[in-house]
């Protein structure tokens, strides 16, 4: 129901991904994007922000077209098929094994796809299995020979021209080598199955082996060296051990698994090749790449980036997934990102591409051959609508019910798509009170689609975007406690702040993450980065906070940190941070600590003869969540709480809770707040201290910023929930 939430226009029948394939969704003929020089797109952006979905919904609109596969890359179950057989096989092999076959089973225009290529490559690695009997390397090898199998092609006749030369050669040699013992690895099948593959070559197959296989790093030229050293490569590799020769090792392993990669796409852009290629068959073929992010995807990235930056040229279009709005690091190469292509939905189809050149040449960043597609945020309206639609159940509960939730799906969701999309969804039988902080849909149910128990959506949002999606490099001693840590870290303003936090709550633990380190992580998971707030996002920081009130009774959890934080900065000294001094720093967790009190008689104080630094203050001090429970700030703010004490004590107490309640952004606020704040900021600047008359113009800029749903002090999250209005 919401595959192409946000992504309407790339999926249309004249957006980029039609142009990119070359046919519509319904199968017209579209002009091709780009030309031989593909770039490989990669969709950027954090978790929940729907790069899966998009790959999903181009499999789904396009695969009866054009040839497209999708391969999931933090998917396990390469790894096991390859943990039986660790010497002919790996990961990447039968991430490759399942695309070939996957196209081998394509039925639209054109027919299926054969793979002689791949297959070659696949049957010398074969030779490693561990038993290294015959009818061991007999068996490894047929896994592979339906890639070679060819039907007939749209009556043109069969393009059979591998048959004899390759499955004739391998079953010849299984045959002679059956129920021999061969050794380790198989090193007399290897000798073997190469002697016989290429006394029996024709001219035309020993010269595509010698195009392709004549290439590998090392054969100088001769294809019966190359498949050899790509068997050696990929043996090298079979064990895991952490030394330096063994590290050498497993890069000469993935030396192998890029090249068979390339013998994939060779065989590809075979299969378009001659007169029944341009006959029968239509557009470009897809690899698309969930995940691409972790190791397997990386590799295979890597393997076409570098292909194609040396010259190699094919029709496969690649897309791949990454977290990091920069992509990640093997992109760059260790140096700082330069400058990329890209583009945002929003924009059209981009016109044009063409490679970077840097000076570098072939040892030149792979950032240079990537075409990134930003992922958007849901503008306001998007937004709406989406919730609009799935609130149609809750109809009986009045339209003023409505908005209420759709404005707490827009604040606590920032336009992440599947955070709109959960919210929404478990809100639609929620009951939103009118006080309520919109934190509390964060308590709403959802259903299980598998009739499973009802579940928070707070619990099924930190599931989904921060437990199942850890960081690739986050050590394994970690995943433990990883979202325990960003819980207490939802309260940290800065990396000071964070590792006081931090070296509190691992102590006993050898091996700690510090702050650094932690905001390294979060960076390289694709979460956005915010000077006021350690955790940067204002959607994933609600979702955290709103666990920590819940890790303990009466929030317990909550009041010890923001304690621990409270007492650090009581005898901090100055330095770099996210306020102006500790001083405020200190008094804003005292705030929501059960320090209002206290925060009042600082502000009182603090106030005659500076108004305006004490307005920056203020807006410091209040700039800060609020705690769970029922939410009395807008009662407060318009002095409907009776309160004790002169004047001005009352009405900077009025006026901070007026405060809290528009930089918190988790309350509606609006014409009545914007009223509010004016009229208090008034009555200060007509009372008798130094520097009263100078609050007039914050009065008028406050209630202007307020009255448009603006914040009163700007941060990287506040711009964030900007960009979707």
């Amino acid at each position: 129901m919401y595959e192409d939430l946000g992504f309407e226009k790339l999926l249309d029948a004249d957006g980029f991904f039609a142009h990119l394939l070359g046919r519509s969704p319904s199968g017209a003929d579209r002009k091709l994007l780009y030309g031989p020089d593909l770039p490989v797109v990669l969709l950027t952006g954090g978790p929940g922000m729907g790069k899966g979905r998009l790959l999903r919904a181009v499999h789904d609109r396009f695969a009866r077209q054009v040839p497209v596969i999708r391969l999931d890359c933090a998917s396990p179950v390469y790894a096991d098929r390859a943990g039986s057989e660790p010497g002919a096989r790996s990961a990447a092999t039968e991430a490759l094994v399942e695309a070939a076959l996957l196209l081998h089973t394509w039925r639209g225009t054109g027919g299926a796809f054969t793979f002689p290529r791949l297959f070659a490559g696949l049957a010398v690695i074969g030779t490693g299995v561990a038993d290294g009997t015959g009818a061991a390397i007999r068996t490894e090898v047929e896994r592979y020979e339906e890639l070679i199998q060819q039907p007939r092609l749209l009556g043109l006749g069969t393009r059979d021209f591998w048959r004899g030369a390759l499955l004739g050669a391998v079953r010849k040699m299984l045959e002679v080598l059956a129920g021999q013992t061969l050794g380790p690895y198989g090193a007399a099948a290897l000798t073997a199955l190469l002697d016989a593959l290429f006394d029996r070559a024709t001219p035309r197959v020993e010269a595509e082996l010698t195009r392709i296989y004549g290439e590998y790093p090392g054969a100088a030229g001769q294809p019966k060296h190359g498949l050899r050293r790509l068997a050696e490569d990929f043996q090298a590799g079979r064990e895991r051990r952490e030394d330096q020769e063994r590290r050498e090792d497993r890069e000469r392993r993935e030396d192998a698994e890029r090249f068979l990669f390339r013998a994939l796409r060779e065989d590809l852009e075979a299969a378009y090749g001659g007169l029944g290629g341009w006959l029968g068959r239509v557009g470009r073929p897809g690899l698309l790449l969930d995940h691409a992010d972790q190791p397997l995807g990386e590799l295979l990235l890597r393997a076409v980036l570098t292909d194609r930056r040396a010259g190699q040229r094919d029709r496969v279009v690649i897309v791949g997934t990454a977290r990091r709005a920069d992509g990640g690091d093997f992109l760059h190469g260790g140096l700082p990102p330069r400058e990329m292509a890209v583009f945002r939905p929003a924009d059209g189809v981009p016109a044009t591409w063409s490679r970077r050149r840097d000076r570098e040449g072939d040892l030149g960043p792979l950032s240079a051959g990537v075409l990134m597609l930003r992922m958007p945020f849901l503008t306001g309206d998007q937004l709406r609508k989406a919730t609009e639609r799935i609130q149609l159940g809750a109809e009986r509960e009045g339209g003023t019910h409505r908005r209420r939730i759709t404005a707490a799906v827009a604040q606590l969701s920032g336009g992440r798509p599947h955070t709109v999309i959960r919210l929404a969804t478990a809100a639609a039988d929620h009951r939103m009170e009118t006080d309520a902080n919109d934190r509390a849909i964060l308590d709403a149910r959802l259903h299980s689609p598998d009739g499973g128990p009802e579940r928070r959506v707070t619990d099924v949002l930190l599931q989904e975007l921060v437990l199942d999606q850890l960081p690739v490099r986050l050590p394994g001693e970690h995943h433990d406690q990883w979202l325990d840590l960003l819980t207490h870290l939802s309260v940290a303003h800065d990396q000071e702040c964070a590792d006081v936090l931090l070296r509190h709550h691992q102590a006993g633990r050898v091996l700690c993450l510090t702050a650094h380190e932690v905001a390294r992580l979060l960076n390289d998971t694709g979460w956005p980065h915010c000077k006021r707030h350690f955790i940067g996002d204002f959607g994933l920081r609600q979702l955290l906070v709103h666990r920590l009130y819940g890790l303990e009774r009466d929030g317990a959890a909550w009041y010890a940190d923001h304690h621990l934080l409270r007492d650090h900065y009581a005898v901090s000294e100055p330095g770099g941070s996210a306020f102006r001094s500790v001083t405020t720093h200190q008094m804003n967790h005292h705030l929501v600590s059960g320090g209002v009190d206290d925060a009042v008689r600082h502000l009182v104080r603090a106030l005659p003869g500076r108004p305006r630094q004490w307005c920056e203050e203020l807006l410091e001090i209040a700039q800060a969540p609020y705690p769970g429970g029922a939410d009395e700030r807008r009662k407060r703010a318009q002095g409907e709480v009776p309160l004790d004490g002169p004047p001005l004590r009352r009405t900077v107490d009025q006026l901070l809770h007026a405060v809290w309640l528009c930089e918190e952004r988790t309350r509606p606020t609006g014409r009545e707040m914007a009223n509010t704040l004016a009229q208090l900021l008034r009555q200060l600047s007509a009372m008798d201290f130094d520097g009263a008359g100078e609050l007039g113009p914050t009065a008028t800029a406050w209630s202007q910023l307020a009255v448009n749903e603006q914040p009163l002090l700007r941060c990287d999250c506040t711009d964030q929930l900007g960009r979707r209005r």
